[in-house]
């Protein structure tokens, strides 16, 4: 079943901040203009889209969830019953099947209540989700971002996101410590920030 989707919500706010917080930035903004961001409202489906996403290329992470959303209904309920092999089949690694049909199975037993996320900060959900196997920092950041909108999401951890800042400011590599101090530029408004890099590190 085709999951439902939307486009992260920003306006001008947001870009004349970043525009004044990063000129060379700023420049970006102005030569792109306005980036669509497709997001996933619900959070199941896009815990599930973020594992399948893990390490592999956006490519191939789209053939994937393609197939998954062809073949079945991608909510906790439906997943209860359905064998790892078939989730497999959809061409994910056995170890990510594992790791979507256990956080199903949480969520079914009650365990794990992902609208209560909606309650608690960024760094409570990183938290909160990387105790779930098979979630780490980066996916429980991709679901900040790329389902629940929140506004202020720079992942470290993902590799186009670091490319993209190495491109724009001209840098042949990339401590931390330089990654955090443009991440504090961008605040309070990092995602929008991370949409223009992600579109950056295509060229």
């Amino acid at each position: 079943m085709k999951v439902k989707t939307k486009l992260f919500e920003y306006g001008d706010r947001e870009l004349n901040y970043l525009k004044q917080a990063d000129p060379i930035l700023g420049q970006a903004i102005d030569s792109y203009g306005k980036i669509d961001r497709i997001v996933i409202p619900d959070l199941f489906q896009a815990l599930v889209h973020a594992i399948i996403g893990q390490q592999i290329s956006l490519k191939a992470a789209d053939t994937v969830w393609n197939k998954v959303q062809e073949r079945f209904d991608i909510t906790p309920e439906y997943f209860i019953d359905i064998p790892k092999e078939e989730l497999q089949q959809c061409g994910m690694s056995m170890r990510k099947a594992d790791y979507i049909l256990g956080i199903a199975h949480e969520i079914n037993k009650g365990n794990l209540d992902l609208n209560s996320l909606y309650k608690i900060s960024d760094q409570e959900v990183i938290k909160k989700l990387s105790s779930l196997k098979g979630i780490g920092v980066w996916t429980a950041e991709m679901l900040l971002l790329n389902s629940m909108e929140r506004p202020d999401v720079v992942s470290y951890g993902d590799m186009a996101i670091r490319r993209g800042m190495m491109t724009l400011y001209g840098l042949n590599d990339l401590s931390k410590e330089e990654f955090n101090a443009y991440r504090s530029k961008y605040s309070p408004y990092g995602s929008v920030a991370s949409i223009y890099l992600w579109q950056i590190s295509k060229q």
